[in-house]
């Protein structure tokens, strides 16, 4: 699962802003379900509403309840909620890194990962659905290789160059970013409203 994140490095991400009609925001390090968030979307960068609600839920939003944040690769071909989206709307997440918890009691203890070499940005492989208008996106994942498992038993779905033009183009190859090295260290606990850079600062 992955359900908190960093932006990541707009310059590093080498994302354009300038030619698009996104504004960007100041950097977050506490990035939440629900809240817009960077994605590339048909080669461009776009907003999207993380947490996706497929085009046919003719409800209102608040009535979504749903987990859809994540869809776990392994699942989501066939499952209605992520069907269509995996035929039609393949998209890339660049993110700064992310944070899983360990423990059994409150509060956890957060880990931060990010990428163990050189790339500053971690791109996730991800659905996109557009639903009344409003662009909704998910985060793809799937079972944690040794670089994660010690930590928790699922990660996102990180994927190295060809692999991202693989899955924009309608990979189905359920191993893809299966590789994908991070490394993490334990960070303070932090609360659902706190935001930094002292966030991912290792203990």
């Amino acid at each position: 699962m992955c359900g908190r994140f960093v932006d990541p490095n707009l310059r590093s991400a080498g994302l354009d802003m300038t030619q698009t009609k996104v504004n960007p925001f100041p950097r977050r390090f506490n990035v939440k379900p629900t809240q817009d968030v960077y994605a590339l979307i048909d080669g461009q960068p776009a907003l999207a509403r993380w947490g996706l609600i497929p085009s046919w839920h003719r409800g209102e939003l608040k009535e979504w309840k749903a987990a859809t944040i994540n869809a776990r690769i392994e699942e989501a071909r066939d499952k209605p909620s992520f069907r269509d989206a995996w035929r039609r709307g393949r998209i890339l997440i660049p993110v700064g890194g992310y944070y899983e918890w360990t423990g059994e009691k409150s509060p956890k203890q957060p880990h931060f990962f990010q990428g163990a070499g050189n790339e500053e940005t971690l791109w996730f492989a991800g659905l996109s659905s557009i639903w009344r208008d409003l662009m909704t996106c998910t985060i793809m994942t799937r079972a944690a290789n040794d670089s994660v498992e010690p930590v928790h038993d699922r990660m996102p779905v990180i994927l190295n160059s060809d692999e991202r033009e693989a899955w924009l183009a309608g990979s189905e190859d359920l191993s893809i970013g299966a590789g994908a090295r991070v490394m993490h260290h334990p960070v303070h606990a932090f609360g659902i409203n706190d935001e930094g850079p002292l966030l991912i600062e290792p203990i």
